[in-house]
């Protein structure tokens, strides 16, 4: 059986990411100036101690060495001997910020920052030269006595006496036996180490993948058993394990010394599979990166209930299969059962499997604590972050796609929405200010809304910026638009109302990305917001960019798919109600509003509508706009797969994607924030070219 080394280490990366989030979530928590939570501590100790045990496993040094430096810092924290206070923890952040660059580099097989790397290590090790207290260094000098040496332990003034039998499949973990005996050498105390040859096979019978050897180690009695014991945690389920004192008039067993440079030819032994390119990051490679791999972990749950529907539909196909034997008039009621209950287990089953692709937002809201914190410091700001919803699921490429447009507008809400503490007090707020993200599900979409308790937006200042910038016409009164026109304003490109140029980000720069983002997801973003009390994005998604519901529409011979989403309501046009605008714009009047009317066959070059009057328009919404689309025939509904055009064909504009209809034939699916887009600029366009 080969020992697949690269999928042990994608592992690795994988538990890595998960220690260094644990780690930053608990350095987070932290309460520099109250009580110390030793329970914290101790959850980061262990974390960064899990990231230098697998990073040594693997070769990866650079991160086993980093991390070590943070672990003996943490290490004094546990300990009583140091205080992590404001600084040492934005130290120990950042460290952990330079740790995932590494992991990054050594999955790529790219470079990272090194100078970085020297830098943190350099502060790391000029707070530990500076040491603990005083008190606290006579704490640690005290173990050197007698006394104190009988007082660390109940059990005896022995030395330590491990006895280590590791598994024989040991090292198809990935774990290496020589790592474990080099971190025991580690501790500074006299380690004398015994191989213990008895379950060694004969030379006919081993197997040269299987570890036959077992140890015992001695250590000096002033080591603390905890110290000895967390260096197995990462082999604690692969070995027989036995950590006790020696007797005084116990037998004595020959020793070895372990000798450094023994142990290092040992381990390049052993490391050998480990790519050269992963020793020596630095050393780019002419190739491309390395093929990421993306990875789920799926609660068992799912998975349980994706067998039983794969065992039920088995189940209905036996059935079938068995009416399909000698089949006859008399067995149509039996086969349309068991056509209706295939139709039942392939729903659930395709639910079931789109379920398993869902994640809770907490993955993308998790990297907020950190982003506040440093931007409250940065720009002097106290900001509390409240976060509601986080279960909320959605799919995991939708999550991946909408963490930098909702990174954009937490740094806007902080940077430009909150107002300085000493403002905030003169307008009779508290000194802090509160930024809130919410997720929740409305219909077939999850809805986000990053939320601030500012200064709100300016709507005079945002109508004469779009004024200045050509946005709108010179003679464009601000009582002409409503609040909604004039806050979508600021997702023009370019447009913002910041006075000075901040580094941090501008209330409108790059809205349009963020905008044109979440329409590539099929979703829509709007803004309100109240002077003195804030404003509120509320972004909508789709929970899947797999699966949509969608309408069945045929305009000439072709039939296109609408998504239910988007439609407001069918009606059929009655002549009476339809007026040309300025540009010859046709609106139809419907309750007090006039929708503009989109020729979809003439949009598409499918020829011509002919007259309004008893056609049926369909009403679509999107970013708050409406828009009337034109169709010859509404046929039914159904749920459809997308696929992408653009990957098998190319972009088309306002198309979304196709799909494959029931009887074999290509059916797109319009892109209805796209078709709005393009036919409200051409109206406004033609409306200023009158105007001129």
């Amino acid at each position: 059986m080969a020992l697949d080394m690269d999928q042990l280490r994608r592992i690795f990366y994988e538990e890595c990411r998960e220690n260094l989030e644990i780690l930053e979530r608990e350095l987070l928590s932290l309460d520099p100036d109250g009580d110390i939570d030793l329970d914290i501590i101790n959850t980061i100790f262990r974390a960064a101690h899990s990231i230098k045990g697998g990073g040594a496993t693997f070769n990866l040094n650079e991160i086993s060495q980093f991390t070590h430096v943070m672990e003996t810092l943490l290490d004094e924290a546990r300990e009583g001997k140091r205080r992590l206070d404001a600084s040492t923890i934005d130290l120990l952040l950042k460290g952990g910020d330079c740790i995932n660059s590494m992991l990054v580099a050594y999955e790529t097989n790219s470079d990272f920052d090194h100078v970085l790397r020297d830098a943190l290590t350099d502060e790391l090790n000029k707070l530990l030269q500076n040491g603990p207290s005083a008190s606290a260094e006579s704490e640690s000098a005290a173990p050197e006595s007698e006394d104190s040496v009988a007082s660390l332990d109940s059990d005896g003034d022995g030395d330590w006496v491990v006895l280590f039998k590791p598994h024989k499949d040991m090292f198809f973990t990935g774990n290496d036996p020589v790592r474990i005996l080099r971190e025991l050498f580690d501790l500074g105390a006299h380690c004398q180490v015994e191989c213990l040859y008895d379950a060694l096979p004969t030379f006919s019978e081993l197997e040269p993948e299987m570890c036959y050897l077992n140890w015992r180690i001695t250590l000096d009695a002033h080591v603390e058993k905890v110290l000895i014991e967390e260096i197995f945690e990462w082999v604690e389920e692969d070995c027989d394990l036995d950590v006790s004192r020696a007797e005084k008039e116990g037998a004595q067993s020959q020793e070895v010394e372990i000798a450094d440079d023994t142990l290092s030819s040992t381990k390049a032994t052993s490391t050998a599979s480990q790519p050269a390119a992963a020793n020596k990051p630095a050393a780019k490679q002419a190739a491309t990166k390395a093929d990421a791999v993306s990875s789920i972990r799926v609660e068992i749950d799912k998975v349980d209930n994706l067998i039983n529907l794969v065992g039920e539909l088995v189940i209905t196909q036996s059935m079938l299969t068995e009416l399909s034997q000698n089949f006859s008039e008399s067995k149509i009621e039996r086969l349309q059962a068991g056509l209706d209950q295939l139709l039942q287990n392939t729903k659930e089953l395709q639910e079931s499997v789109l379920n398993i692709r869902m994640l809770p937002i907490s993955f993308a809201f998790n990297r907020f604590p950190r982003l506040i914190r440093d931007l409250s410091s940065q720009l002097g700001k106290n900001v509390e972050l409240v976060i509601e919803g986080e279960q909320t699921e959605l799919d995991k490429t939708v999550l991946e796609r909408i963490t930098d447009p909702l990174v954009h507008l937490v740094r806007n809400a902080v940077d430009h929405g909150l107002e300085l503490p000493e403002t905030r007090v003169a307008n009779g707020k508290s000194e802090t200010g509160k930024v809130s993200l919410y997720a929740y599900h409305q219909g077939g979409s999850i809805v986000i809304e990053v939320k601030d308790d500012g200064a709100g937006l300016n709507k005079e200042r945002v109508w004469k910026k779009a004024i200045e910038k050509g946005l709108l016409h010179q003679d464009t009164s601000l009582d002409d638009l409503s609040n909604h026109q004039v806050y979508n304003l600021i997702f023009a490109p370019g447009f913002s109302t910041a006075e000075i140029v901040s580094d941090v980000s501008g209330r409108g720069v790059g809205m349009d990305v963020v905008k044109r983002n979440i329409e590539d997801l099929g979703g829509h973003i709007e803004v309100d917001s109240e002077p003195n009390v804030g404003s509120v994005f509320r972004i909508s998604l789709p929970l899947t960019l797999a699966i949509l519901d969608g309408q069945l529409v045929k305009l000439a011979d072709q039939v296109f798919v609408v998504p239910l989403i988007s439609i407001i309501e069918s009606i059929q046009i009655e002549s009476e109600r339809v007026k040309v605008a300025t540009g010859g714009v046709e609106l139809y009047r419907l309750r007090d509003e006039n929708i503009p009317i989109l020729r979809l066959k003439e949009e598409f070059g499918l020829g011509e509508s002919g007259t309004l009057d008893k056609q049926l328009l369909c009403l679509v919404e999107a970013s708050g706009n409406r828009v009337g689309l034109l169709l010859d025939e509404m046929l039914g509904q159904q749920q459809v797969v997308i696929k992408s055009l653009e990957s098998n064909y190319t972009r088309v504009n306002g198309v979304s994607g196709a799909t494959i209809l029931g009887d074999g034939s290509v059916s797109l699916i319009l892109d209805i924030q796209g078709l709005m887009t393009g036919f409200l600029s051409r109206v406004a366009d033609s409306n200023s070219h009158v105007a001129a």
